[in-house]
């Protein structure tokens, strides 16, 4: 661990290693993308990306992947490239992660979500696939009742107010006889070890955090991104992954007449509080030995 955080750019790149890989960890709305770009375009490198959401082809604004005047300045990969309804799981993106890192560009692999992460640096056992079938019920019953159903270990291990999370280890049991908790236990070696790359977790606090949430939400709005989820709407499935993208549900309800626009706003700008708090307390628990970077 560092001596102490760094809080400038061009510190955090003049610690890395050009021929080593870096991982950037994040909360959304902490600037994790332009750190990326900046390291790319000193260094070199191909940025991969690591967030959930930003997969999809249905969504850039709402989902604040870099805009194409910054895919310009550096190759960008695993962004957009996933249609909303072919799944898409932890294990897809290991796979396409693991056959970049076997290409010679420098990867600079940047998101949010820190299962991707997990995966990567600690290994990922390799789990059958749900059944359709077995989805399909899933997706009709209440979080509370998969939760009842999840053996005793899977349940201390995972987020069970995050119902992704919930559902995917309930569809495991389902589909295997065996909890997830087990599944884990079996993990093979990772792809990519810790003392193989340069892990950066951007440490930002939580009112300065609050404070990028409200004017991205709004630069959004500002950007399309009504727009963009009313495309959506005639095909809308608020049980895919892709539909559940933070800011979606909600602008879908204004659209619909539920809510007034601010209504919508103010939820939506809650939900990504909500969602940066889990992103943050996963950061304290998991990256105490990675190069840490406070935005201003």
């Amino acid at each position: 661990m560092p001596d102490a955080p760094l809080s400038r750019v061009l510190d955090v790149v003049s610690r890395m290693n050009p021929a080593q890989p870096v991982l950037i960890a994040g909360p959304t709305a902490s600037g994790k993308s332009a750190l990326a770009l900046a390291i790319a375009q000193e260094q070199g490198g191909v940025i991969v990306n690591a967030d959930a959401s930003q997969v999809y082809d249905c969504w850039r604004v709402i989902s604040a992947r870099p805009p194409a005047d910054e895919e310009a300045l550096a190759p960008h990969l695993m962004y957009g490239h996933v249609s909303a309804r072919d799944p898409y799981s932890v294990g897809h993106w290991l796979r396409e992660v693991t056959e970049v890192l076997q290409q010679p560009a420098r990867p600079i692999i940047v998101g949010g979500t820190g299962l991707y992460f997990a995966a990567l640096t600690n290994g990922l056992v390799d789990i059958p696939p749900t059944p359709d079938s077995v989805r399909k019920i899933g997706n009709t019953m209440t979080r509370p009742a998969m939760i009842d159903t999840l053996d005793d270990v899977t349940a201390s291990r995972i987020d069970l107010q995050n119902p992704m999370r919930v559902q995917r280890a309930w569809e495991v049991q389902q589909t295997t006889g065996r909890g997830l908790a087990a599944w884990q236990d079996a993990t093979p070696p990772p792809t990519l070890p810790m003392d193989r790359c340069q892990a950066i977790a951007v440490s930002a606090s939580k009112d300065w955090l609050n404070d990028r949430i409200i004017r991205r939400f709004d630069q959004m709005l500002d950007q399309g991104a009504l727009d963009e989820v009313a495309a959506v709407r005639p095909v809308y499935d608020p049980t895919l992954p892709a539909h559940r993208a933070i800011g979606v549900p909600e602008l879908m309800r204004y659209l619909g007449g539920a809510l007034s626009l601010e209504e919508a706003r103010q939820e939506a700008i809650i939900a990504t509080r909500q969602y940066a708090k889990r992103q943050r307390t996963w950061l304290r628990r998991n990256t105490a030995d990675w190069l840490h970077y406070v935005p201003r």
